[in-house]
């Protein structure tokens, strides 16, 4: 079954709404409107059969701050493998594209990882981002404690990560944060 990949734009209305269909299903509900806006207007990377998607994940472009850079980063969202199709590798070629994506375009990657998508992304090489997460909300930066130890980063292709010891400061938007 081939990967399809496509930016947002070339998405036909039906596809979107597949997506967005899946990814509710693959959540459990728990996909919001603004989780999926925050899927949107990046690349996208799919793989669907004669029953439908079975995995889906985007890669859209962040800023973020980390001791006084600026940094543009591919920040990978909505990946989601269908609960009958786990665990045969989907999510693996999901995020092999992805990461050529990031190491195309991106000083690095970055994600939020839920405690069942964990191993997916460590086993690929992501690692935990070991120093604080913030935002950089309408009263200044703040802190987001509950983000730290699910925050991943990884270096684009071969590239070093920044110092771990500063703090990675996101770009606000609405919804999670991360």
């Amino acid at each position: 079954m081939p990967l399809r990949t496509a930016h947002t734009y070339m998405l036909t209305r039906a596809t979107l709404d597949e997506i967005r269909t899946f990814l509710d299903t693959a959540f459990e509900g728990d996909f919001s409107d603004d989780d999926w806006d925050h899927g949107l207007g990046g690349i996208h990377v799919y793989v669907r059969d004669g029953s439908g998607l079975l995995a889906h994940g985007s890669v859209v472009q962040r800023r973020l701050m980390h001791e006084g850079r600026s940094y543009r980063i591919g920040y990978v969202e909505a990946v989601a493998v269908r609960a009958d199709r786990r665990r045969e590798g989907f999510g693996g070629r999901v995020m092999a594209v992805l990461e050529q994506v990031v190491d195309g375009a991106y000083a690095f990657g970055a994600l939020s990882a839920s405690a069942a998508g964990a191993a997916l992304y460590a086993g690929r090489g992501w690692q935990v981002w070991p120093g604080r997460i913030a935002v950089q909300g309408r009263f200044g930066v703040e802190r987001l404690p509950d983000e730290e130890g699910s925050t991943y980063v990884r270096g684009a292709a071969g590239r070093m990560l920044p110092a771990a010891s500063g703090t990675l400061i996101f770009d606000w938007r609405d919804g999670d944060v991360l």
